[in-house]
């Protein structure tokens, strides 16, 4: 059975969710079934397939939130939450 792909919110509503340093705060679920992006409750919701070990689940996150935002993977580094499920992002355009 095949999976269904779900529409990544319009990079204008993630980009809404920026600081004015750059900053973007996210709400991770790791080990997910599949690569999710949604907003809930004002806040971003990442959900990866990747497993939390050895950073794996941080670089999945970092690449889904560059490719929501139509931006390098390069643009988007992780500042705090290396270890939580909240995580905050510097975003740099």
């Amino acid at each position: 059975m095949a999976r269904i792909r779900q529409a990544l919110p319009a990079a204008s509503e993630i980009e809404s969710l920026i600081d004015d340093r750059g900053q973007l705060k996210v709400r991770v679920t790791p080990g997910a079934r599949t690569d999710d992006v949604s907003l809930v409750e004002g806040q971003l919701a990442v959900k990866t397939r990747a497993k939390p070990q050895d950073g794996a689940a941080n670089e999945a996150v970092m690449a889904v939130v560059a490719k929501a935002l139509g931006l390098a993977p390069s643009k988007v580094e992780l500042l705090r939450g290396q270890t939580s499920r909240q995580k905050v992002l510097r975003i740099t355009r």
